[in-house]
């Protein structure tokens, strides 16, 4: 079984965010990013899994830079086979799902793994977009994934509960929590990265299709006000008037 995982970086969650140039930029000075962790806990390891269960190889895909090899390295000492960064920094989902598309139409890989969405934008894009430019079904949120064959059954997040689908391969899965436990590398899987290809290739030249225009950091939390539990008028009045919650 050939696997295809798609790796994207993301700001570690202890950064201090900011931006400049009038909030229309991220400012990534001192930014220590980290694999985006839906792609890496949950899309890689399952992959993982799978090759060890049913054989085959497993690579990742990255839209980036040089600057995102750090990243992609690090997905290699967790296990996979090899790996291939496209070469362009991205710029949307759009984008980012064209190039990825463009590149595994080569492969004829039998499963497309992804995150569920990256912890940044949270967009939930790519994976939809991606399945369009290939051709093939999409599960989205996908909590568990089992192959027998060329049949996949999934289990997947849905309003109240979890919907259990099959779909044939070969298939696109955005994967969630629950879809597989996270791993370590260990000093021997990260010695071996080193030596594993990470091959560069030229973008296709995909167009973005959407522009940020502004940046803005969420409100400050307010105080807290405790209510006498015996005053219910105040706490009535209270969510009425202030909080117009009711």
């Amino acid at each position: 079984m050939k696997i295809l995982v798609c790796i994207s970086k993301a700001p570690d969650t202890t950064t201090k965010i900011s931006f400049t140039d009038g909030d229309t930029k991220f400012d990534e000075s001192g930014v220590k990013y980290i694999v985006n962790p839906y792609d890496e806990w949950y899309a890689l390891v399952r992959g993982l899994e799978l090759k060890e269960a049913h054989g085959g190889s497993v690579t990742t895909v990255t839209v980036g830079t040089a600057e995102d090899e750090a990243t992609i390295r690090k997905a290699l000492a967790i296990g996979a086979d090899d790996a291939t960064r496209i070469d362009v920094k991205p710029e949307d989902a759009s984008q980012v799902a064209a190039e990825i598309a463009h590149f595994a139409k080569e492969g004829a890989y039998d499963l497309v793994l992804l995150g569920k969405e990256t912890i940044d934008y949270n967009g939930s894009q790519v994976g939809g977009m991606l399945a369009e430019h290939l051709d093939m079904p999409f599960i989205s949120l996908a909590e568990k994934l089992d192959v027998e064959g060329t049949t996949a059954t999934l289990d997947k997040e849905i309003i109240g509960g979890l919907q259990t689908v099959e779909a044939e391969l070969p298939l696109v899965v955005s994967c969630t929590k629950g879809m597989a436990e996270q791993r370590i590398p260990n000093m021997r899987g990260i010695m071996a990265a080193r030596k594993k290809p990470l091959n560069v290739v030229p973008a296709s030249g995909a167009a973005k299709q959407t522009s940020f225009e502004k940046y803005a950091l969420p409100a400050p939390k307010s105080a807290v006000k405790l209510i006498d539990p015996n005053n219910m008028d105040e706490l009535v009045e209270l969510l009425h008037n202030e909080a117009k919650v009711i």
